[in-house]
């Protein structure tokens, strides 16, 4: 009995993954997430969470990791200080399982990007290769959580638990902003420096000869270069529309670079290993 309502649970959620969202909905992972998104599609083995209405912004999340589909609650869409979300007339369809709302990790990247002055969409891409999006991930060398720390990182970036997803997702996305800086705001020496240590970036001039490394920076450029392509579509299309709509051109809002604007580089700072 058990066995066969576990079954009819993959179909649902499978069945309801096929269905076009129209309005926003929030995705319950089984690790306990909660991912707010516009509009959902299925590739293959993952399903693409889509942010913005304009597809420029997605997230690409193993299906067999979705537990099931939420409609956003009213509570979880008013407006806060700072928070211009829309859709406050949803309502939530079903009674929550939990009495406590599930963690939206969409909420919590874009607040430690914003701190740290990133691009949420090459965060989500750094957490996606680190961990796939599972707050309880741990390597086979001891890196810990979403953003995959290590623990003498972790005490030095002033991460008490690594397993709280909003004190892991701060400290992952510190650490890559001071990689950054550290080399020049140069990507790839960042990403490899995060996977494989400072020192090892530093002794070898760039990318180190290690498989893992050269996958890893692969993975997440690749990742991100398809976020950005999306993003940069969706521009011409919407200064289009503006343009019709009003017959003037509108002028377009910046989109949010990856890599931060230069009067906003500080100094650098050194970053451990």
């Amino acid at each position: 009995m058990k066995k066969a309502i576990q079954i009819a649970g993959c179909i649902v959620v499978a069945l309801l993954a096929t269905l076009p969202c129209s309005a926003a909905d929030s995705a319950v992972l089984r690790n306990g997430f909660a991912i707010r998104h516009e509009r959902r599609q299925v590739i293959g083995t993952i399903t693409r969470l889509y942010m913005s209405t304009d597809n420029s912004s997605f997230v690409d999340i193993p299906t067999a990791e979705i537990d099931h589909f939420e409609a956003v609650s009213i509570e979880a869409v008013t407006p806060q200080a700072g928070n211009n979300d829309p859709a406050s007339h949803l309502h939530l369809q079903s009674p929550p399982r939990n009495l406590e709302r599930p963690v939206d990790l969409n909420e919590v990247v874009r607040t430690a990007s914003g701190t740290y002055r990133l691009d949420p969409d090459l965060v989500n891409s750094v957490i996606r290769a680190e961990s796939g999006f599972n707050v309880r991930a741990v390597s086979p060398k001891g890196a810990q959580g979403l953003m995959q720390l290590m623990p003498r990182t972790a005490s030095e970036l002033g991460v008490q638990n690594v397993f709280d997803p909003q004190a892991n997702v701060e400290g992952g996305t510190r650490y890559l902003r001071e990689l950054l800086e550290r080399y020049n705001f140069d990507l790839v020496k960042a990403l490899a420096a995060y996977n494989a240590g400072t020192h090892r970036v530093e002794q070898y001039g760039g990318v180190p000869p290690y498989y893992e490394t050269k996958a890893y920076v692969a993975r997440i450029v690749r990742d991100y270069n398809k976020k950005l392509a999306a993003k940069n579509a969706a521009q011409p299309a919407a200064k289009s529309s503006a343009t019709k709509s009003k017959g003037t051109p509108a002028s377009a809002a910046k989109p949010h670079k990856s890599i931060p604007q230069t009067q906003a580089k500080a100094t650098p700072t050194p970053a451990s290993d």
